[in-house]
């Protein structure tokens, strides 16, 4: 065995921790998941580590020789070396590269989650073969990444991709100025797209309290009232894609994370794209992310090359 040429990939979300371990030949050997501890910066490392133990357990990897990448919400600041932009916000103005590479007693390569799905997506997903891949990550949190060739973008100030703290483009009497966001700006995307967003989007038109997949469940059933909800979603989405591919004209957008797999999401996209993409044609394909929850990680684990 050569033990260490196994990669681990991390995937830091704000509502659980995912894992896996490759093999050397770039297999799937092991994966595990934990709970996020929430607004507790220590409990989180610490979770990091025990499930990086776990996985080199389950993959009969020597404790400590496995290379681990971690995907984590925001950026590392060229400034100060301090987390910055992160929803999970006990994470930001904390060392996390640091601190987690203590933890860990190794090497550790840390990537924007949302990268980590576009290299994945790149690699050997649905965005394989193609130039410039947008990944964008709809859960807890609104995140994009670009992979051009397979190799992440991040930016002279690593915000590339980072279309959720835009305001939300071409706003409705209705929409104006909107929510504020947990950054402190009212209307961006991420408070429009991500799934919270939803639950409260239906929450204000209807007075019911559902969360998004439970929205999207009343969706399939027929319900009125929930299909109204992701018809508006539907159409913040396709004006937010817009400004995207205005700007950067991606040859596919992979959309990953809880809110990717709601109720009717891709099929009229298109349609709406046309009405405010500034072309003649849209010809760029809005996919599911091929990998589903998965995306993220492996995405994480492809930090390190497969020489290690």
């Amino acid at each position: 065995m050569r033990p260490n040429l196994h990669r681990i990939g991390i995937d830091l979300g704000g509502t659980k921790i995912a894992g896996i371990a490759l093999n050397p030949e770039g297999r799937l050997c092991a994966e595990a998941r934990v709970p996020t501890p929430r607004d507790d910066y220590q409990a989180t490392l610490r979770a990091v580590s025990d499930l990086t133990d776990e996985l080199e357990r389950q993959a009969g990897v020597v404790r400590g020789h496995g290379w681990v990448g971690i995907g984590m919400p925001g950026a590392l600041s060229l400034s100060t070396g301090l987390v910055k932009n992160a929803n999970s916000t006990w994470l930001n103005g904390k060392r996390f590269d640091k601190d987690v590479t203590a933890v860990l007693k190794r090497p550790v390569r840390i990537a924007n989650d949302a990268n980590c799905l576009a290299v994945s997506e790149a690699t050997d997903g649905a965005g394989a073969g193609k130039h410039v891949v947008f990944g964008v990550i709809l859960g807890t949190g609104c995140g994009g990444g670009i992979a051009i060739d397979g190799v992440p973008v991040t930016g002279l100030n690593a915000i590339a991709g980072e279309w959720g703290h835009n305001p939300l483009p071409w706003p409705r009497p209705e929409e104006y100025p909107g929510p504020t966001c947990y950054c402190g700006k009212p209307g961006c995307i991420e408070s429009w797209l991500a799934g919270p967003a939803i639950a409260a989007d239906h929450l204000a038109v209807t007075g019911v309290k559902l969360d998004a997949v439970a929205i999207g469940k009343a969706a399939e059933a027929g319900d009125a009232a929930a299909l109204a909800t992701l018809d508006r979603h539907r159409n913040r989405l396709a004006r937010s894609l817009a400004s995207v591919i205005n700007i950067l004209d991606p040859d596919i957008v992979v959309i990953g994370g809880g809110v990717s797999q709601l109720h009717g999401l891709y099929e009229r996209l298109p349609a709406l794209l046309a009405e405010w993409v500034f072309s003649d044609g849209v010809f760029t394909p809005v996919v599911p992310a091929l990998h589903g929850d998965a995306s993220g990680v492996r995405g994480a684990a492809w930090l390190w090359p497969p020489q290690g």
